[in-house]
């Protein structure tokens, strides 16, 4: 049966101005950086995305190694694109980024132009799409200087093969340098791509929501809910098939007794709020403006289910807040730590 969208879609989500462009983008936004890949049945994949966009998520995050294996998310999405969202193309924001491992050699990685323009063709390939909406410097390159990676993203913008320039997991001092690059350059950059939630709280120690604010630029903050940890998904413990069992990017080592009894009171403030704890936790990423768009990840479509429907309470009292931060210690679950020159 031909998909049909939801149509009352664009009813279900809200939409925030992403810094100070003419972009919206919606407060939920769905990634493919798990459960794209080969492990993943297709079908699967495809009601994920059809869930996302009947609940009016309109940006699909993904990147060049995202998979496993790497590549295999973009190939998911293109056949996607083909088989759900044919005819929607202007109604999806897609993105996709550059900078970690993807192929052998010492081009297979970083900031490189050279790394940058041919990573960005073959995700167009991958996907079959003439462009991306947004393209991404992934990761900050110590050894390459800002100047070209920023001048591969405005030729990639320029070319045609992307609409808009975004970097990921820069800190405040590079992110000012980055974004000055690009603007003399006339491609502004657009959206800054860090982790962030309850649990990872590097950003605020960094001032990095107030640059962005300073600087006009939107955000999109990845690992809201903390790889699932935000959820009730761990409370008894790591169940089988999840992402700590599967040993991929959350190690059972995080998953704290000391974590697990703060989840469980962050988990009694969000029914107190009458929200599951990961609207809650999509909901204080988003709180005050600050971040434009909570960036989630999904095995299941009632996962995106229940995230969308952080929409429905995005306010706090400060007695919550206070309550929040009693609780919401940081653990050392920074995986992207080097990137932002941060410590964990």
């Amino acid at each position: 049966m031909t998909y049909q969208p939801a149509a009352d879609r664009y009813e279900k989500m809200v939409y925030r101005r992403c810094g100070k462009s003419g972009v919206k983008l919606p407060a939920v936004s769905l990634g493919l950086w798990h459960n794209f890949g080969h492990d993943t049945p297709h079908d699967t994949k495809r009601e994920i995305c059809r869930t996302a966009f009947d609940h009016g998520i309109t940006h699909f995050d993904l990147a060049n190694n995202y998979g496993p294996p790497p590549g295999s998310a973009e190939h998911a999405f293109g056949s996607i694109l083909t088989e759900d969202f044919k005819g929607y193309r202007d109604e999806l924001i897609i993105s996709s980024k550059a900078g970690y491992e993807m192929w052998d050699g010492p081009y297979g990685e970083w900031g490189s132009r050279k790394y940058l323009v041919s990573s960005c063709d073959q995700s167009l390939k991958r996907m079959g799409l003439d462009y991306v909406d947004i393209f991404y410097s992934h990761r900050f390159d110590p050894d390459t200087p800002l100047e070209e990676t920023m001048g591969a993203l405005d030729y990639i913008v320029r070319s045609g093969r992307a609409l808009y320039a975004g970097i990921s997991s820069y800190n405040t001092e590079r992110t000012r340098e980055a974004v000055a690059i690009l603007k003399d350059l006339g491609t502004p950059c657009l959206i800054h791509q860090p982790s962030y939630n309850m649990l990872n709280r590097w950003v605020e120690r960094d001032g990095l929501k107030e640059t962005l604010a300073d600087l006009g630029i939107g955000s999109i903050a990845f690992t809201p809910l903390a790889q699932g940890m935000l959820t009730k998904k761990y409370l008894g413990g790591i169940p089988e098939g999840s992402r700590a069992a599967q040993g991929k990017s959350l190690f059972p080592s995080m998953i704290s007794d000391h974590a697990i009894e703060n989840i469980k009171k962050l988990n009694e403030i969000a029914e107190s709020r009458g929200q599951t704890l990961a609207q809650m936790a999509i909901a204080w990423v988003l709180r005050g403006g600050g971040i434009t768009t909570a960036l989630i990840g999904a095995s299941k479509p009632s996962q995106v289910v229940d995230c969308a429907g952080a929409i429905g309470n995005l306010d706090f009292t400060s007695e919550e807040l206070a309550l929040i931060d009693t609780y919401a210690d940081e653990e050392k679950i920074n995986l992207w730590a080097t990137s932002s020159e941060t410590a964990e």
